[in-house]
Formats: structure tokens, sequence, C-alpha cells
């Protein structure tokens, strides 16, 4: 019984060893945010700082209609000058203009916050975690390094907001592998942002809260549905069990 005991313990630690053993590093929870208007500031921020490099090519900007925007807030807000409300959210930039200056082409991200989900966390968590995560590093070709994604080749594209942070470093003896490896001690903040960092954790989660949406738009349609279908199995399920009753005892 013992034995037992001791494999099911190991099977439920398992994922947090190989987690430990990759040096991952810890992912936050990301708030849900699922109001309109932080919907609608998320795909503000998305449309000023993500679609410059990346594209949604899974996402028509008059889908944003779904989030309370109308046409009209849509052509003056969120369009650049030769973009149509029906077009697909696309940038500007090649896979091969990316390439050469990332050294890697910018990701499609329509469902970025599926693809991002582990054992860790999920997708939301990840893509929340990442973006509160990035330090000056001048040994880095952009300048930028991050703790969830170590050596990124993405810059920090929201540091006028976040401000300029350096990231402190310890040195400590690893207690499964007995090697010293650094553990991250904390941020220091070099130079200010636009925002208070109570206000950049809250634009990032509305950001992260847009991707989200924009992964899956008619996700809260596909769940009200599925509340009707339960209902409606429930008040079947009565019915047939009275039916079955009523035959069976005709038939006793």
């Amino acid at each position: 019984m013992k034995f037992f005991k001791k494999l099911i313990a190991a099977l439920v630690l398992l994922p947090a060893f190989a987690l430990a053993s990759e040096g991952g590093f810890p992912l936050d929870h990301a708030p849900e945010r699922t109001d309109l208007a932080s919907l609608q500031n998320g795909a503000k921020l998305f449309v000023n700082y993500c679609l410059n490099c990346h594209s949604a090519s899974a996402m028509r900007y008059n889908r944003l209609r779904d989030i309370g925007l109308s046409e009209d807030q849509i052509k003056a807000n969120l369009l650049f000058t030769t973009d149509k409300v029906g077009d697909l959210m696309k940038s500007a930039m090649t896979p091969a203009d990316g390439k050469a200056w990332f050294g890697a082409a910018p990701p499609d991200l329509s469902v970025i916050s599926r693809a991002k989900s582990s054992e860790a966390g999920s997708g939301p968590d990840y893509i929340y975690t990442y973006l509160r995560t990035y330090y000056a590093d001048n040994t880095r070709p952009t300048g930028w390094n991050n703790l969830v994604y170590p050596n990124v080749a993405m810059p920090h594209v929201l540091w006028q907001l976040q401000g300029i942070r350096n990231a402190k470093f310890v040195e400590e003896k690893d207690e499964h592998t007995g090697e010293v490896v650094h553990k991250f001690a904390g941020f220091e903040q070099v130079k200010p942002g636009t925002m208070s960092a109570l206000d950049y954790d809250t634009a990032v989660a509305d950001l992260v809260s847009y991707m989200s949406w924009m992964a899956e738009p008619a996700q809260n349609k596909r769940r009200q549905l599925g509340v009707w279908v339960l209902l409606f199995m429930g008040i079947l399920l009565v019915l047939v069990w009275r039916l079955s009753a009523s035959y069976w005892k005709s038939v006793k």
C-alpha cells in the first residue's frame, strides 16, 4: 500500500519536476477581464503595439463589432490609411523582413493564446507573464531579454508604458542537480514608464483578454448555447424517464 502511495505522489509531482529541470519560469495567473471596455482597450493596444510586426490573419476588423465597436469607431481608431473594415488584420511586415531584422519571422497571433497552453499554465497566463517580465540586457541584439522566454528575439514593444528595468540574479545551488544556477531575485526600476506598475499590469491584462477573445470570438455565444443545450437535455431526460416508467407500468 505504501508503495502505491509513493507511486501516485511521484506521478502527481512529475510535471513540477519536469518544469524545474527545464528551468521554466513560474507563470502568473492572468486576470479574466471580459467586459467590453477591457476588450476594447485590449484591441487598441493590440493594433498599436502588436500589429506592426505580427499578423492576426484569422481575424477581420469588422469582427470587432462583437465587442461593442461601431464601424465608424473602428475606422477612426483602429485602421491604418489603406485598410478597410472588412480586411484581415495583417501586418505590413513580411516574414522575410522579420527574419532578417529579428532572426525569426514574427508568428501569427490569431490563436496564440491557445497555442501557448501547457502544464505550467494556460495560454493567457503565459502571455500575461511574458509581457511583464522583460528586462534590459545589453548583451542581446535588441537590448532586451525575458524571463519566460530567455534570449527572446522580440524587443520589448511596451517599454515606454512599463519603463526600463534591470533583472537581479543570485547564484544558488540547485537542490535537484547540485549545480550552481542563476536565480531571479527581482527587478530594479531604472527608468519609469508612462504607466504605474498597477496600470501597466491592468493594460496587459486587457491585451491578453482581447487576444484570448480573438482566438475564439464566438466563445461567449458557445457557452450560452451550451447552457441551453444542457437545460434541454435535462428536461428531455425527465420526459424520457417518465415515459419509460409509464410504459413498463402497463407492461407489468
